[in-house]
């Protein structure tokens, strides 16, 4: 069969998922690797490896006996998992929000936020007949490839030290008029914060600038909180844009259980907002799916406000605070120039730049993987501006990670 005759051409152009071609690499390599000492070690996936809160698996078993569980839900979630929700953001953030027309289930928010491109977006093959979303850049690759196969534009907002990390989205907007694109097909611009890849986070002051202008010029503002919960300083820890005056005219923001709750294979998640585009949202999601499995929503409605789940995310916060330290540790040793200012204080990455010996971040990713068995992202993965730079995730143990240091070491893998 023509399969180019079949797919349109937004899908023939599509790569498999950075992470999955990482791992299929290095599946590939692994009886090599393994052979002389070098067995694969992954910082590549940003995927906890820690089990769940204990309550949450064990009142998922108890749920499984339960009359009626095994049915059909609903696309826009039970009413117990929608009222959750809505206690935890007044908890954590102090925001009201209404449960039943503010909120709506997701089957993990990288589902949501592919749906929404799908639902806000015309595909168009003239170029300047496209729709924009702007984005950040570096930015979570899957940004780019929904935006992709939808046949719309992906207009990058370079992420910088030099900007600290807050592009001008003013000066931007002009540009993308400038550039040719019509103002009336900008649909959405997208914050991640904290961010991935970059494990940086921002100031209300910034936020508030940013939903001012989509305000000003009719442009959604998705915000894509799914490290809200992974933070070391209270000085950085995040916020919901719903915290700040005018967000809900203009803005949606995606959550996530898998990074908090280390349930990432589960598949829940939820966007909240503004009601006329989270109900419309919910409508296109009514075709597509029957919601969540309801044990899952159940048991994950409980631990969302209990003290188990705090105690655990803080715990989890503090083992990821141990585990950065060992790896800028031994980066600094290693001759990388990382000074305190350039050490995030949310998620669990690092992002380093290559040694200059190295053209390309491929090529350094490439060269440590198959002499090191160290798996790591280079960072144009994320976009043209994270060329030069690599990504790490210090998501396994202790021990892994200072076997990383050591290998490195061990085999030449030096800034300088």
């Amino acid at each position: 069969m023509n399969i180019n005759k079949l797919f349109n051409k937004e899908v023939m152009s599509l790569e498999t998922y950075i992470m999955f071609r990482l791992k299929e690499e290095t599946a590939r390599l692994k009886e090599e690797l393994t052979a002389k000492n070098r067995a694969p070690i992954s910082l590549s996936m940003g995927a906890p490896t820690a089990n769940p809160p204990q309550r949450l698996i064990d009142r998922l078993k108890e749920l499984l006996d339960e009359d009626g569980i095994h049915m059909y839900s609903t696309p826009k979630g039970e009413q117990y998992f929608r009222k959750a929700i809505a206690q935890r953001m007044k908890k954590r953030f102090n925001v009201e929000l209404d449960s039943e027309t503010e909120i709506f289930s997701l089957i993990g928010s990288k589902e949501g936020i592919a749906n929404l491109v799908r639902f806000i977006t015309t595909p168009k093959h003239e170029e300047f007949e496209k729709d924009v979303i702007m984005v950040p850049d570096p930015c979570y690759a899957s940004y780019l490839q929904f935006i992709q196969c939808s046949g719309a534009k992906a207009y990058p907002m370079p992420l910088t030290k030099e900007n600290h990390y807050q592009p001008d989205v003013e000066k931007i907007y002009h540009q993308i008029i400038k550039d040719g694109y019509k103002a009336g097909n900008i649909k959405a611009l997208f914050i991640n914060y904290p961010n991935n890849p970059l494990g940086r986070s921002t100031s209300k002051e910034y936020v508030q600038s940013v939903i001012n202008f989509c305000k000003k010029y009719d442009i959604l503002l998705v915000s894509d909180a799914a490290y809200c919960d992974m933070y070391f300083d209270e000085k950085e820890k995040p916020f919901s844009i719903f915290e700040l005056e005018g967000a809900k005219d203009t803005g949606i923001e995606f959550y996530s259980f898998s990074k908090p709750y280390a349930v990432t294979g589960w598949r829940l998640g939820w966007v909240c907002g503004n009601k006329d585009v989270v109900q419309r949202f919910g409508k296109g999601k009514s075709t597509i799916d029957n919601g969540i499995f309801k044990a899952l929503q159940k048991a994950c409605a409980e631990i969302l406000n209990s003290d188990e789940g705090d105690r655990y995310i803080e715990e989890k916060n503090k083992g990821y605070a141990r585990k950065q330290a060992i790896m800028v540790k031994g980066f600094r040793e290693l001759g990388w120039p990382i000074d305190e200012e350039s050490v995030p204080h949310t998620t669990f990455y690092l992002w380093l730049p290559i040694p200059k010996r190295y053209d390309s971040a491929f090529e350094f990713c490439e060269d440590v993987l198959r002499k090191s068995g160290v798996v790591l992202v280079p960072g144009n993965a994320f976009g043209k501006h994270g060329e030069g730079f690599f990504r790490l995730s210090f998501v396994c143990s202790d021990e892994q990670l200072q076997e990383v240091i050591d290998r490195f070491k061990a085999d030449g893998f030096t800034f300088d």
